[in-house]
């Protein structure tokens, strides 16, 4: 066993990996994924949990950039506050295998690695291919949340192995970053049960920060517990049992099978396995004259999302934006008010209209056989609407705009990013990222991108002041 362990595998997996050459149209993908991110991170700027990660990010100085500030600081801690910004709209792209996930929490991360090592675009680029294929494969291989552990737990590897990649590290320092990374820091799944705090959006960030590290000691010669999968106290006898994965299955450039092609983009910023219902309700609001005739609204969903998103009272009179956005009765009822989901559905004035709670009261969400057969390939659900007068409106969507089946148009994604951007960066600007994201694999620095996201930022200091 111990010549042959996953860690030792994927580490050579990824030592091997090269980092260029990537054919266009992969390079295209992971350019569009980049732009997708740097949306969702604009969209967060002056979020409360962002601020916080600013201000501790503040209190040490280093080289790597925080977006929206020109604050400069660790790679842990810049990894840190990007990451959380990525995450706070759950806008970013997600995957849905055995295992829930964003592979794209990836990116911030990686960039901020590339910062400090002075990687160039194509070297990013790699990297952010290795990330995605790490987290999805394991996300494919094994469910976490069925055993009380959160999906950010494969974070502490895929990050780890791209941060590994960008320091250039040795095959065998990269299976000791994998072994410290993974041993040193395990999230509960209760991170995103009840009422959800904020650190729902900033636990993949901690993850991706414990990575770096590690990678970082792995780099200077510390070793960590092996075999940290097959050990008889390690990752698949006490946290997953029903695990298989096998590393030769992983994309090449021989296959071309890299499971980034399979990642699925958002065009509503809430969880990604209720986007079916959004669009299921946005057809029924079609055909709702008033919404006052409505008298029940049913959901059927698969076993996922009647476990996760509808799992208690929380979900039906959820205090907060992190409970709101993963819940799915309240989604389906705010699209049938206002015939779409924005950033401003879960502000605290929605979530406490009283035509809204009504609405709620009306609302059950049930399990059915028919698309819990269909997952995970495809996140189907159905939405019921009796009305006063009798008449019953159903609307089924088994898959929408964002899939692998109907992927999100290239010039969406700029439409996407321009919106998160007006706010706070002028035409010039939104520009000048636009410009950089279409050339990264030709970038050797990332200072004109900080720059150009920074907006009308102002110095930021140790003590976290703006």
């Amino acid at each position: 066993m111990g010549n042959h362990t996953l860690a030792k595998s994927i580490a050579k997996y990824v030592y091997e990996f090269p980092t260029s050459g990537c054919s266009e149209e992969l390079s295209a993908i992971v350019r569009f994924r980049f732009l997708d991110s740097l949306a969702c991170i604009l969209g967060a700027y002056g979020a409360r949990p962002v601020q916080a990660s600013i201000a501790f990010a503040a209190s040490v100085p280093g080289q790597a950039n925080v977006f929206g500030t020109t604050l400069r600081t660790t790679p842990e801690y810049a990894a840190f506050a990007n990451g959380v910004m990525v995450r706070f709209l759950d806008y970013n792209d997600g995957y849905m295998g055995l295992e829930p996930g964003h592979p794209s929490d990836s990116i911030p991360r990686c960039l901020t690695v590339a910062q400090a090592e002075r990687a160039g675009g194509q070297e990013l680029i790699a990297a952010i291919l290795l990330a995605y294929e790490v987290q999805m494969r394991f996300q494919d291989a094994g469910s976490l949340n069925k055993r009380g552990w959160d999906h950010v737990n494969y974070i502490n590897i895929s990050m780890a192995v791209a941060a590994a990649k960008l320091m250039k590290l040795t095959e065998q320092q990269i299976e000791q970053a994998i072994n410290i990374s993974l041993s040193g820091r395990l999230a509960m799944r209760q991170v995103r049960s009840g009422t959800l705090s904020d650190w729902k959006g900033c636990s993949a960030a901690n993850a991706a920060r414990n990575a770096i590290f590690s990678a970082q000691m792995a780099r200077y010669g510390m070793t960590g517990p092996s075999p940290i999968f097959e050990g008889e106290m390690g990752f698949r006898k006490q946290i997953t049992v029903d695990f298989l994965l096998d590393v030769a299955d992983f994309g090449s450039g021989a296959n071309e099978d890299f499971a980034i092609r399979r990642s699925l983009t958002k065009t509503f910023p809430t969880n990604g396995e209720l986007h079916t219902a959004v669009w299921a309700g946005i057809e029924l609001t079609r055909r709702i004259d008033n919404i006052l005739d409505i008298q029940t609204i049913c959901i059927e969903t698969f076993n996922f999302n009647k476990r996760v998103l509808a799992d208690g009272l929380d979900k039906w009179r959820p205090r907060t934006r992190a409970t709101a956005d993963h819940s799915l009765p309240y989604n389906v009822a705010r699209v049938l008010l206002d015939a779409d989901i924005s950033v401003d559905s879960y502000s605290l004035k929605k979530i406490t209209d009283p035509l809204f709670i009504s609405l709620m009261n009306k609302t059950t969400v049930v399990e059915d056989p028919a698309p819990t057969k269909l997952f995970p390939k495809y996140l189907a659900n159905r939405v019921t609407v009796t009305l006063r007068s009798g008449e019953v409106l159903v609307s089924e969507v088994v898959t929408g705009p964002g899939s692998v089946e109907t992927p999100m148009p290239d010039e969406d994604f700029e439409k996407k990013f321009r919106k998160m951007a007006a706010p706070h960066l002028s035409e010039g600007e939104q520009g000048d990222v636009l410009d950089i994201g279409s050339k990264l694999d030709q970038q050797t620095g990332y200072e004109a991108l900080f720059a150009a996201t920074a907006g009308g930022a102002k110095e930021t200091s140790c003590h976290g002041e703006r």
